[in-house]
């Protein structure tokens, strides 16, 4: 009888253990995420235009007065070959 306990704690011991380890490696986790997303510049829009049909990226830049590298900057991972009506595109902003 006194091994069926022994051998129910040591389980219980791991387990406890297992949790221990997750919960601590998860909070380290988190706090590199969080200062590597400060330290990241973050986008701010003023100023959206929807798309028209036969718009480009193009001269939807060049109504906004904005320079390819300006227009592409504020609007980070645009597809300018997949534009679609009625998509909204950042013609005013910032990174902070």
């Amino acid at each position: 009888m006194a091994k069926i306990n022994s051998h129910k704690s040591t389980i219980f011991f791991n387990l406890i253990s297992i949790i221990f380890f997750v919960l601590m490696v998860s909070v380290t986790e988190s706090r590199v995420v969080g200062r590597t997303a400060t330290t990241n510049p973050s986008l701010v829009c003023n100023k959206v235009v929807g798309v028209n049909s036969g718009d480009t990226c193009f001269s939807i830049a060049q109504q906004s007065q904005l320079s390819s590298e300006s227009f592409s900057s504020i609007n980070p991972n645009l597809n300018c070959d997949a534009l679609f009506v009625g998509q909204w595109l950042c013609i005013s902003g910032r990174t902070t």
